[in-house]
């Protein structure tokens, strides 16, 4: 592995296990008031957090006010769109159900990618290494309890398909990243105009359907809450640099995402007292790690559209 790519690895690395970290904290957060108002604050304050980021840095702030009509359709699908599907999934399957299904968020970039990127076809490697790393993320969900858990069928069915709307969202910003690399906006300004717009979308949404308590909160919120601002503001800006680089593969770097259920189950180890290490997610760890490796290999022929 040469360098440029040990260091494109470990930030994808870095990225996921930021991403990870959001489960306890959003487990706190949840404590005191309704998902989507929460998600609507956490990236509202994420695209504040980016400004004085990009003042000291330099950036080009007026880049993403030149291409309003793409920064606009990107901030309502990125933001709005993905997070608002995925909450209204997760209010309606059990959590292991939900956490299979956007854990196969690679293979949903995998086949996107492949259909409208010329340069970023299906291998056979790399279509082991996404039935592996699902593979691994159903063996950590299990540890979750059942897929339908009583769920009337209804309910469940629509929340699957919620939850794939989530997943073609997140797979098509990415494609929209590597498509208008042209437009030379800066990842840090595509991050926080998304960031902000979308969650201010979600806070309006937040404030009408969960009509949830605004305040005042314990500092323990309010520590969950930039934590959780953080998060997005930090692991998107990562990922949408590395989505600009002419050596990176969209799939292929979305097959790191796999680390996100790993360093989520490890630092809820850490950090919550109520969850605890099981078979069945030391096995799924152990078998994403494999998928990871065998994602790192040489590449083989590429799968026959």
């Amino acid at each position: 592995m040469n360098k440029a790519t040990l260091k494109i690895s470990l930030l994808a690395i870095l990225a996921c296990v930021i991403w990870g970290s959001a489960f306890p904290g959003a487990k706190i957060g949840f404590e005191y008031t309704g998902p989507i108002f929460l998600s609507g604050l956490r990236f509202t304050l994420a695209g504040l957090l980016l400004v004085p980021v990009m003042l000291v840095l330099g950036v080009d702030m007026k880049a993403p006010f030149r291409y309003w009509r793409f920064t606009l359709v990107f901030a309502f699908l990125q933001t709005f769109m993905q997070y608002g599907l995925f909450f209204m999934g997760l209010d309606k399957v059990p959590a292991s159900t939900s956490a299979i299904i956007i854990g196969a968020g690679p293979l949903f970039v995998a086949l996107m990618a492949h259909f409208t990127l010329r340069d970023d076809r299906l291998t056979w490697r790399k279509i082991g290494a996404i039935a592996l790393g699902i593979s691994g993320v159903i063996f950590i969900s299990l540890t979750k309890g059942g897929l339908a858990d009583g769920t009337a069928p209804g309910r469940f069915y629509t929340g699957i398909a919620l939850l794939i709307g989530s997943n073609l969202m997140g797979s098509y910003t990415n494609i929209m990243v590597v498509k208008k690399k042209e437009y030379g906006i800066s990842p840090i300004a595509l991050t926080s105009f998304a960031n902000f717009t979308g969650g201010l979308l979600l806070l309006v949404v937040g404030l009408i359907a969960e009509k949830p308590q605004t305040g005042p909160f314990p500092a323990e919120f309010y520590g969950a809450l930039l934590w959780l601002a953080l998060i997005p503001a930090t692991a998107f800006s990562i990922w949408y640099t590395l989505l600009n680089r002419p050596d990176v593969k969209v799939s292929e770097l979305n097959i790191w995402k796999f680390v996100v259920p790993v360093s989520a189950c490890i630092l809820s180890w850490m950090l919550l007292p109520s969850d605890h290490p099981t078979w069945q997610s030391l096995t799924g760890i152990g078998i994403i790690t494999a998928a990871l490796f065998l994602s790192r290999k040489p590449g083989a022929k590429p799968a026959k559209k």
